[in-house]
């Protein structure tokens, strides 16, 4: 029989706003708060140094920290034709802390505009004006101060100084100049087209998740506040139109938590799948898996959001890589900039400079120009294919589905192909190729002794005669075309961005905040889903738009501000 456990809150994902969640509703000790993570915990005192490292790579790619039965189509699949749909592995975190444990650390707020969007679009409260002081109140910048920047929050935010970049990342910031980019200081304070010196979510070369900043050893022994690692929620519990809980499986057998509120923080690719368990979700969908429907909700698993991007790598001169004695963070600079195309907004495009593309010998000699869509206009969508828990959702993107974001991933490519083509970047980057992000590139980012001795063998050669280099990076590193010849057809450029788009780990908007009477809304602005009662959902699958930025930073935001909002609502009551 499952032993029963009563509290206030349970939060079902102890990811990047769970952890946020969990120290902020039990912060005032008036409430008893659960948090059921299903990976392993990430306590202070015991965190991994793969975990920790500011190369986050490593981690990344080790299956204990991601759900290892996830695929993914990215590409759109022909409705007429199913069996074309290409499955690929997309790691989702699966551990205390979910994305911010294994990020790259981009510390991104986007643009003012990203939030005023939100409010214009029915996410009332969510202006960029109501949103600052929670950004402000995650935030300890050590840069920067003022009314644009927090000083006291758990999450440090610091950029790196160009006197300690390698050379590889100095000579893009040059091409950045060379191209027109205006130089700014502040990704988080200057808002206009430009490039900068990234802010992360890292201190003294160490990261910081929001395990680590918000769940402390002071927070973990508050005695309101119970932390369940390796607990799986199988479902949530339902009494007519309401939740009262959740089922979980735990190490030590099966249990249910009865709670006054239940909130949802698995991620934006398994928080509609609870949903859709549960019977909230598209009725005909639900009733077609002998699911009972208990809210009718059509947007529960649509709106699926990314940042697709597409590469141009090349081989570094010697003296312009990272240095192994000197830091392990491989992203230094990036930039925003405007497409130009037909609808296209300001800043809809983002562009970074890796300086290092893998763990092994080989990723430590090839550096990398990505650029990805800032605003994408297409949308995918997660759908349940079975009720059974331990089924994975059908996940797809419909990458470039909207011919928009085609042009634009186009426009970014030639940018690319300009800017390894200034003297800067001549200097220190040879032969650039075009990259997709394959299955044999994730394969070779798993740290084994074969990958090792492999990739060994071929650093070497591509340190040798340059013609034997260029040899092998078309024929053995890269499966696509040269750069010149895509640059020189814009059929072959439109068939590669089209067939290697990739993620960059940003699934957003599938449980999307809006009005009442927005048939693609699932959350009110405070979380509540619309049509059930004692369920909220407080992750990136809320965002009725992605932001122009990396996901981590609004994501820890939205915790922020739901809390206080959910803290509001309870002392009403």
């Amino acid at each position: 029989m499952s032993r029963i456990v009563q509290c206030d809150f349970v939060i079902v994902g102890g990811g990047t706003a769970g952890c946020v969640l969990a120290s902020r509703l039990s912060e005032n000790g008036r409430h008893r708060v659960i948090l059921v993570e299903s990976g392993r915990d990430t306590p202070p005192d015991r965190v991994e140094p793969a975990i920790l490292d500011s190369y986050p790579r490593v981690a990344y790619f080790n299956v204990r920290n991601v759900w290892a039965d996830l695929r993914v189509s990215l590409q759109p699949v022909p409705h007429n034709d199913p069996g074309k749909r290409q499955l690929r592995r997309y790691e989702q975190a699966r551990l205390m802390g979910g994305g911010s444990s294994l990020n790259d650390m981009q510390a991104n707020r986007g643009t003012p505009d990203d939030y005023d969007d939100w409010a214009r679009n029915g996410a009332t409260g969510w202006s960029w004006e109501e949103v600052l002081p929670f950004f402000r109140k995650a935030e300890r910048d050590v840069d920067f101060d003022g009314p644009l920047h927090g000083q006291s929050g758990p999450i440090p935010i610091r950029r790196i100084h160009s006197d300690c970049w390698p050379e590889f990342a100095r000579a893009a910031a040059r091409a950045f100049s060379e191209t027109g980019f205006k130089a700014l200081q502040d990704q988080n304070g200057e808002f206009e087209d430009g490039y900068f010196p990234v802010a992360i979510n890292n201190i003294y070369d160490r990261r910081v998740s929001t395990a680590i900043g918000y769940l402390g050893n002071s927070v973990r022994q508050r005695p309101n506040l119970e932390i369940w690692p390796n607990a799986t929620v199988t479902r949530l519990v339902t009494e007519g139109a309401r939740i009262v809980g959740v089922e979980v499986e735990t190490g030590q057998g099966p249990a249910r938590i009865m709670a006054g509120e239940t909130i949802v923080s698995a991620g934006a690719l398994h928080s509609p799948a609870i949903l859709q368990r549960a019977g909230i979700g598209p009725a005909r969908t639900l009733r077609a898996l002998g699911i009972e429907v208990i809210a009718d909700r059509a947007g529960v698993g649509r709106n699926l959001q990314e940042h697709p991007a597409i590469s141009i790598s090349a081989h570094i001169n010697h003296d312009a890589r990272l240095a192994r004695t000197n830091q392990r963070r491989h992203i230094h600079v990036a930039a925003r900039y405007s497409s130009g195309t037909a609808g296209g907004l300001p800043s809809d495009m983002y562009l970074v400079a890796m300086s290092k593309t893998g763990w092994h010998p080989v990723g430590e000699q090839i550096g990398s120009l990505m650029t990805w869509i800032n605003k994408a206009h297409s949308r995918g969508f997660v759908a349940i294919e079975s009720p059974d828990p331990s089924v994975e959702p059908r996940v797809e993107f419909g990458f470039l589905s909207d011919y928009r974001d085609v042009e634009r991933l186009k426009v970014g490519m030639r940018l690319l192909a300009r800017l390894y083509d200034t003297p800067a970047m001549k200097a220190v980057a040879n032969d650039p190729f075009p990259t997709s992000y394959s299955e044999r590139i994730r394969d070779l980012g798993i740290v084994s002794h074969k990958n090792y001795v492999l990739t060994r063998i071929l650093a070497t050669a591509l340190d040798g005669p340059a013609w034997l280099r260029r040899t092998l990076l078309r024929h053995v590193v890269t499966e696509d075309d040269p750069v010149e010849r895509m640059m020189a057809d814009d059929e072959l450029l439109e068939a590669f961005v089209r067939e290697k788009a990739h993620g960059v780990w940003h699934a957003s908007g599938t449980c999307k905040i809006g009005s009442a009477d927005d048939p693609e809304a699932v959350v009110d602005p405070s979380g509540r889903v619309m049509g059930v009662d004692g369920l909220r959902v407080c992750d990136a699958s809320v965002m009725p738009f992605t932001p122009r930025a990396n996901t981590n930073l609004p994501t820890i935001m939205i915790a922020e501000r739901m809390c206080a909002l959910i803290l509001q609502q309870n002392e009403k009551r």
